[in-house]
């Protein structure tokens, strides 16, 4: 379902493959692959196509997923794993229509690096909140440690980086406010 939910984004807006692989870095093979489902985008994958279409990870994946309940419980909570980086996300709270929240937990093993060259939307505001383990969150020069309990709280408006120096992984909440 997400790779028809990319083609018809790309549909939506009358791009042609080469159009949007300028637009986001990726290249067009890669891009006709996603779409046809041959290959399983990765976080920096859907990053970039998010910051292209001026959507959240979250909003684009509750595009794909049934409207969500008003209690999510914890066996219905959508996983997505990114097994070449070592990130899983997991929607605690999804996005839904009506309000201006959600909730997402990632988990980065040891060692596991994950860039966004840029917010999906500019401005996102975002409360990174360290639930176990060691994280480094970098946004553009600025780099922040933060360890269990710690909270930041930032807007997002350049490049963004989660690295988990180890030798423990990471997990962690991100509640993410909509405008």
């Amino acid at each position: 379902m997400l790779a028809a939910r990319l083609a018809e984004l790309r549909g939506e807006r009358g791009w042609s493959l080469e159009e949007l692989a300028g637009r986001s870095g990726v290249s067009r093979s890669t891009l006709s692959r996603a779409e046809r489902g041959e290959i399983s985008p990765t976080a920096s994958l859907l990053g970039r196509l998010c910051a292209v279409y001026g959507r959240t990870m979250s909003q684009l994946l509750s595009e794909v997923e049934a409207e969500p309940a008003q209690l999510v419980r914890a066996a219905d909570q959508t996983e997505w794993r990114d097994t070449a980086s070592g990130f899983v996300r997991r929607s605690v709270s999804p996005p839904q229509s009506g309000l201006r929240a959600e909730v997402v937990e990632g988990t980065l093993s040891a060692g596991a690096d994950i860039a966004y060259e840029r917010p999906p939307v500019p401005g996102l505001e975002q409360h990174i909140w360290v639930l176990e383990g060691s994280v480094e969150f970098t946004m553009g020069r600025e780099r922040h440690t933060l360890d269990a309990g710690d909270c930041l709280r930032t807007r997002l408006w350049g490049p963004t980086r989660f690295h988990c120096p180890g030798p423990a992984p990471v997990r962690y909440a991100v509640v993410v406010v909509h405008s």
